[in-house]
């Protein structure tokens, strides 16, 4: 009685998991439409979390105070990874086996998982196909992660629900597991910060977990990978057999942080060691990944920082803010208290303390006489309109080596709700962050193997 009701338990879960009709991607512009990308580079559309044109859209209703606290989680979980003291906890993961599985049927223990980067909420898409033949799936893109990974049936525990059908191994003809001998099981616990387990048929298993408790746990597995008309054999990824959290209705992640197991680093040894993207606004139809080769004679450049807290993430060093043209009121030392990461997964820019408070004076200042709104979450200088409405200061983020970020309005303020627009700014605690809301519209470059990353204004365009 006891295994019918697990079994009965089971059925249940899979049903749940029966993913929902693919969503018609009316508004999608082609990647084709950016004339400023080189040709011989590999091109992905990439869409805003949030915007109407997204194939893998978030909840309509999600309100902004949850993009918010899902921000503050991935927060925690860098400065939680960069000060190497992942907190532990179990996954859901059962201890189930079914005979319809891709793989031999086996158990997969329950395993202790400590946290990544949260990923969904803040988080871009685009598209990836896998296997042969091809199938496309929706992705998010995260600098801030490894291990790209997938949701992958018979879900022997859980699979949120997607955009498209789950990938189906069995449907594969290139499709092969990873024994737990092979070093990139090994690799696992650089890629995830927690280290392969073996199950007891041999394969690996993976553990990769976010800040915010979103989770996947499967098997490390290797097929075709396609993007765009570019397809590379033998492309390690993990195949998701326990999904929980906020991924949106996409499909998986796709990781091009600095590590063996990224995207990146697999497709490199072919098309190189860089990649670079605009990030749409929500209102905007869409904007582009771009792996490979760039014109290089149109960005302003700032060096990667190399840092010994990390060596996956992307660290540069921003060196002074200057609000309707005038220096904020602060040392230059302030600027670099704490390490700087840049990131296309955080949606808040977060500074060191005394960096952020002069900027938030100087802001304000410049801002006098627009009627002010209460704080608004972690948010605390907030004004009554909408960005677009209002007459912002020119701010500009200057950095290492003379790149700099000139801040429209878009890029400085973020609408809370309907009332009421704030500061994209918050104080930091042990990290500085980047993040994508001054980063929109800007085509960015990640030059991996120049050590450098160049911005340009009007990449989306």
């Amino acid at each position: 009685m006891a295994l019918l009701l697990r079994l009965v338990a089971l059925s249940l879960l899979l049903a749940v998991a029966t993913p929902i009709r693919d969503i018609t991607d009316a508004c999608e512009s082609q990647v084709k439409d950016f004339p400023h990308l080189n040709s011989s580079g590999l091109h992905l559309t990439l869409h805003h979390p949030r915007s109407p044109c997204s194939p893998a859209p978030l909840p309509s209703d999600l309100p902004f105070s949850a993009v918010l606290t899902h921000d503050d989680a991935r927060i925690a979980s860098l400065a939680a990874r960069l000060a190497k003291t992942p907190s532990s906890r179990p996954t859901a993961l059962l201890d189930e086996s079914s005979s319809s599985s891709s793989f031999p049927d086996e158990s997969l223990a329950s395993v202790p998982l400590g946290p990544g980067t949260s990923v969904g909420v803040g988080n871009y898409v685009t598209r990836m196909g896998l296997g042969t033949p091809a199938k496309s799936y929706v992705m998010v893109v995260d600098t801030g992660s490894s291990l790209t990974w997938l949701q992958c049936s018979p879900c022997v525990v859980s699979c949120h629900r997607q955009s498209g059908p789950v990938f189906n191994p069995k449907a594969s003809s290139s499709y092969a597991s990873v024994s737990c001998s092979a070093p990139q099981c090994s690799d696992l616990t650089s890629a995830t910060l927690n280290p392969g387990a073996c199950s007891n048929s041999n394969v690996c298993v993976y553990q990769a977990s976010y800040g915010d408790s979103s989770f996947s746990v499967g098997y490390l597995s290797k097929d075709t990978v396609t993007l765009g008309s570019t397809s590379m054999p033998n492309f390690y990824y993990g195949c998701g057999q326990d999904n929980e959290g906020l991924f949106g209705r996409s499909a998986g992640l796709i990781g091009l942080a600095r590590n063996k197991l990224s995207l990146l680093y697999q497709l490199a040894p072919t098309l190189g060691y860089s990649f670079s993207y605009c990030l749409p606004t929500a209102s905007s139809s869409s904007g582009y990944l771009s792996i490979g080769s760039y014109n290089s004679g149109k960005y302003a450049y700032t060096p990667m920082v190399s840092s010994s807290l990390d060596d996956s993430l992307y660290f540069i060093k921003l060196t002074g803010i200057t609000v309707a043209g005038k220096a904020i009121a602060v040392s230059s030392s302030a600027y670099t208290s704490l390490p700087t990461i840049i990131d296309s997964g955080t949606v808040i820019t977060r500074l060191p303390t005394a960096v952020y408070s002069a900027l938030s004076k100087a802001v304000a200042a410049a801002m006098k006489g627009t009627p002010t709104a209460p704080a608004f979450s972690i948010l605390d200088t907030c004004f009554q309109g909408q960005a677009a409405r209002l007459r912002a200061p020119a701010v500009n983020m200057a950095f290492a080596g003379g790149a700099v970020l000139k801040l429209a309005a878009r890029n400085l303020l973020v609408d809370v709700d309907s009332a009421t627009t704030c500061l994209a700014f918050a104080p930091a605690q042990s990290a500085a962050i980047i993040g994508n809301t001054q980063q929109q519209t800007f085509s960015v470059v990640y030059d991996v193997k120049s050590n450098r990353i160049g911005f340009a204004a009007g990449g989306c365009s």
